[in-house]
C-alpha cells in the first residue's frame, strides 16, 4: 500500500521560507517521478514543482521558479521542497503526489497515481 506523509508546513511572514518534506513508502513502480502541488481556498489543485526519477531533471510552475526547489537524493529518501521567499499567495495546502515515469512537462494533477493527505502552508503579509 502506497502511503505518502507530508510534513514541515505551518504559518510564516512573507518573504520567510520552510521546508516541506514527503517520505514515501509502498511505491513499487520500478521509477517514477514525485511532485508537489497545491490548492489554495476555491482554487483548483495547481502543479508547483516535479522530479524525474534520478533527481536530475526537475520542472517548476512559472509562479515558483527562482524562489522553489525541488529535491530528492535517492529513491530511499524523503522528497523535499525549499520554499524560500514567501508570498501571501503561496498560502494553499501542499500535497505530494506520485506518478508514472513521464516527461516532467507533461505532469500534471489528474496524472499522477498516489497522493499524500496535505500540510499546510500559510504566509502571513
Amino acid at each position: 500500500q502506497v502511503q505518502l506523509v507530508e510534513s514541515g508546513g505551518g504559518l510564516v511572514q512573507a518573504g520567510g521560507s520552510l521546508r516541506l518534506s514527503c517520505a514515501a513508502s509502498g511505491v513499487t513502480f520500478s521509477t517514477y517521478i514525485m511532485g508537489w502541488f497545491r490548492q489554495a481556498p476555491g482554487k483548483e489543485r495547481e502543479f508547483v514543482a516535479a522530479i524525474s526519477w534520478y533527481g536530475h531533471i526537475t520542472r517548476y510552475a512559472d509562479s515558483v521558479k527562482g524562489r522553489f526547489t525541488i529535491s530528492r537524493d535517492n529513491a530511499k529518501t524523503p522528497l523535499y521542497l525549499q520554499m524560500n521567499t514567501l508570498k501571501p499567495e503561496d498560502t494553499a495546502v501542499y500535497y505530494c503526489a506520485v506518478g508514472p515515469s513521464i516527461a516532467l512537462s507533461k505532469v500534471e494533477a489528474g496524472g499522477m497515481d498516489y497522493w499524500g493527505k496535505g500540510t499546510l502552508v500559510t504566509v502571513s503579509s
